[in-house]
This record gives C-alpha cells, structure tokens and sequence, in this order.
C-alpha cells in the first residue's frame, strides 16, 4: 500500500485537508472524491498505478479531515471555488490532469467548462450531472430545506471500526473485509465522550440543496470544455438507476463534452475504484497517455 502524506492549507477560510501520494511531479493527479466519501477513498486505485504519480486528493469542505464550514448548509459553488484555490497553490504554472468520483466527478466536469485553461485533461467517474428540476419544483424545494433547518442532523453511532465496516459491506458486495475494515478507518471516528464511531463528516451534508439543480446550466458549463474527457461508467451503477436516466438522456449530456470517450466497467457499482480498481486505473492511464 503507498504511503500518503497530509497536507494542510487554508483554502477560503477553511482548514483544508490535501491527501498526497509522492511522486514523479511531471506525472500529476488531483482526485476528487464523492458525498460522503473522504480522499483515502483513492487508495486502491493509487495502488493500482503501474507509473510513479504524484498524487493529490483534498478532503472536500466538511469531509475528512478538513474543517466543517460552520454554517447549516453546504453550497454547490463552494466546492469549485475551493477546487479554484486548491490548483492555483499546488500547480499554478501548468494545466492539470483531473479525475473526479460522483459529486467529485460533477465538480470537475463544470469546472472544466468554467476554467478550461487550467484542465489538461479530465476523467469522469460516475459523474452524471443533476436531475432534470422544474422551476415549478422550487417553492416545495424551498419548504422541505427550511423545515430540515429546524432539526439539527446527525450520525447514527456504529458500536466499533468493525460494526462500521460491516455496514459498508452491505453497501456494496463486492468490498472485501481488508479494504472495509481500511475505509472504515477513514470514513469514521470515535465519538465524542466515548459513544462509539460515527462518521467523519458534517452532518449537515445532509440537508437538501434548496437551489434546484439546472441541467442547461450544466450544459452550457460542460459545452465551454476544451480538454479531452473520458466518461466512465460502472455497469450495474446504482446511481445511474437511481437517478432514472434514460440512455438517451445519458447519451445527450456526453455529447456536451466536445472531446469525449467512453467506456463501461464490468462488475462494478457506482464505487467503481472500490470495486475494479486496477480496471480504472488503466483506463486512466492509458487515457492520460494518449495525449
């Protein structure tokens, strides 16, 4: 397993934490995890890296071990105002190579479009982009956020790092016992005054974005992209199913990115570098390769 260092920065006011992998800094990763998931999250597909990279993965705001914003809500823009910040102090001087998972994949995909200059070349996994909404959809948006205000969230508490990584097996089927029982390790921690393990992140994570998502929006940001993409899907993605996207409607938001491959890994659920690691691992680097 490769040894990762961790780094601290003050990224908008916030005690950010960077998870680094040393390596060659001509061959450079920034990985970008998902809701409720933390930067060691990429461990298995770090080692599943035939070439020496050098590799950095933040803790997004409130995940990990960076610090929670404070605030009773978190803010979509806030993760690329972070991720703008986060470039410019690591690699100021060169285009980078980004991969994002899930929330992390959708982050990178409009910040692609947003600030195409500064993207080499990007790597989506599993990151679909947001349901269509409807403006008709916003007054009860609106409702649901403010009532979820009026009760503080939290964590069901696990009774060890064991019970834990029991619950994160049942998540997914194909997680062997060593790498729960390392994620578990990552995702929890000892509760305050000796109440067990609950996860690290904010609980406040939870609460309903009250803006609705505007897949034109999207569109428009994905569309302004001028870095190759590689889009990759898991094959028995849950998310995918979850969301109800059509293949076509898939197939539309693809065709967004002006330089796209694609490609579908087998045996595999929306954890897809928990699940195949070495299968994404080589379409990463031979994608980053081709250029």
């Amino acid at each position: 397993m490769r040894h990762s260092e961790s780094t601290f920065l003050d990224i908008r006011g916030l005690r950010y934490h960077i998870r680094h992998w040393k390596g060659d800094p001509s061959r450079r990763l920034f990985l970008l995890h998902g809701w409720m998931d933390v930067s060691a999250s990429f461990q298995f597909l770090v080692d599943a890296l035939a070439s020496d990279w050098d590799v950095y993965a933040p803790d997004w705001r409130g995940y990990g071990l960076s610090q929670w914003s404070g605030a009773d809500s978190y803010w979509f823009p806030d993760y690329i105002g972070d991720l703008d910040v986060l470039l410019e102090r690591i690699q100021p001087e060169r285009p980078v190579n980004l991969v994002g998972h899930s929330l992390g994949g959708n982050v990178g995909g409009l910040y692609t479009g947003i600030r195409p200059g500064r993207i080499a070349r990007f790597v989506n996994l599993e990151g679909f982009g947001m349901p269509v909404t409807r403006a008709e959809q916003a007054p009860k948006r609106y409702e649901r956020w403010l009532e979820e205000l009026r009760v503080a969230p939290g964590w069901r508490s696990y009774g060890s790092y064991d019970e834990l990584a029991d619950r994160l097996q049942g998540n997914n089927r194909r997680l062997t016992r060593e790498r729960a029982a390392f994620l578990a390790r990552h995702w929890g921690r000892e509760a305050e005054g000796g109440g067990g393990v609950v996860l690290r992140s904010d609980p406040a994570h939870k609460l309903v974005n009250a803006t609705l998502s505007r897949l034109d929006e999207a569109s428009a940001c994905w569309s302004r992209a001028t870095a190759p993409v590689l889009w990759v899907e898991a094959a028995e993605s849950e998310t995918r199913m979850r969301m109800k996207l059509s293949p076509e409607e898939l197939a539309e938001r693809r065709a967004a990115f002006a330089q796209l491959a694609f490609h579908t890994v087998a045996d595999a659920g929306h954890m897809l570098h928990h699940d195949q690691p070495e299968q994404v691992a080589r379409l990463i680097e031979d994608f980053l390769a081709s250029a």
